[in-house]
């Protein structure tokens, strides 16, 4: 019995070793599929708009991109609906009007900018959305 036990754990550990890298190599595919990290945008536009980046609030959450009117989010188009909640706890933290920047590295991305905007406008939300693109433009 003991002998089995040993059997199936020496067997079990490679395949955990084994399972594990792969779900790090799909992770990192996912990833290597962006032009730019997430960050990279963020940089670009915050300098250009005169913000503090990852400004780290009470309840140690970060905005984006902290500017004398706006908290900013920075998401990529396909997480919208995260940039909308973030973005208006961002503002409740802050006292600062709520902000969102789309990264829409695509075509395709487009229709993420549609959901947005028909989200904030059927129920009245104040917020200032911008879009910037593939290779860091502002567009919006």
């Amino acid at each position: 019995m003991q002998n089995s036990c040993v059997l199936i754990a020496r067997g079990f550990i490679p395949m955990l070793v084994i399972l594990t890298m792969l779900w790090g190599m799909i992770a990192s595919t996912a990833e290597a599929r962006r032009r730019h990290p997430e960050n990279f945008y963020q940089k670009l536009w915050c300098d250009e708009a005169g913000g503090i980046l990852e400004f780290q609030l009470k309840d140690r959450t970060r905005v984006d991109c902290l500017t004398s009117q706006y908290a900013i989010e920075f998401d990529f188009g396909s997480k919208w609906a995260e940039a909308l909640g973030q973005a208006l706890h961002y503002s409740l933290m802050t006292g600062k009007k709520p902000g969102i920047v789309l990264i829409l590295e695509n075509e395709k991305d487009k229709k993420y900018w549609g959901r947005l905007n028909k989200v904030i406008q059927r129920y009245g939300l104040k917020i200032q959305v911008w879009s910037i693109g593939r290779s860091g433009e502002k567009e919006g």
